[in-house]
């Protein structure tokens, strides 16, 4: 099973359409996750025709995305449970605040975003996993994503590229 795994999207104020690197990668999803701060219903639109998605609401969605998607949820994949929080809040860490959501729960992940920060590793043998953002990098060096691939194992890797990588056509020509 491939998992890609969003956050922070901010569509349109941040970009019009998502890159062309990220949509090379959902043409293989089975599943899509979007850990909030979609910004607007035009972007799970997009997403559902590549896959199933699966999201929460971040803290810039408005009422619309708030009545579709809850703060938090789990959702199970093969033998896995994965968690899923935007991360925003006071007091504490991004990644403080997402694992506390769970505290109470058996996840083997947890997914979050808010940060916009790309972070992977393990906290207690849960995997921490936060996307990154594939439209608005803020004051990381590249735009990024995630997929997770799961069957025997849960198996995460993020997808790293620039601007300019993304916008070259299928014939690796940059457009203009």
């Amino acid at each position: 099973m491939k998992i890609i795994v969003l956050s922070d999207t901010h569509m349109p104020k941040k970009a019009k359409a998502l890159p062309p690197r990220l949509l090379e990668e959902l043409k293989g999803a089975d599943l899509i996750i979007h850990a909030g701060d979609w910004q607007t219903v035009d972007v799970y639109n997009h997403l559902k025709t590549f896959a199933k998605v699966e999201g929460v609401f971040g803290n810039v969605d408005g009422e619309d995305i708030k009545e579709m998607f809850p703060e938090k949820r789990i959702v199970e994949a093969g033998n896995y449970k994965i968690g899923i929080t935007h991360g925003h809040g006071t007091r504490k860490t991004t990644e403080k605040r997402a694992v506390q959501k769970f505290a109470d729960e058996k996840v083997d992940c947890i997914i979050f975003g808010h940060s916009h920060i790309p972070i992977k590793k393990y906290d207690q043998g849960i995997l921490l996993f936060n996307p990154g953002s594939p439209t608005d990098k803020r004051r990381q060096e590249k735009f990024s994503f995630g997929v997770i691939n799961i069957g025997e194992s849960l198996e995460a890797e993020h997808i790293f590229f620039q601007k300019e990588e993304s916008e070259k056509n299928t014939k690796g020509e940059t457009t203009q």
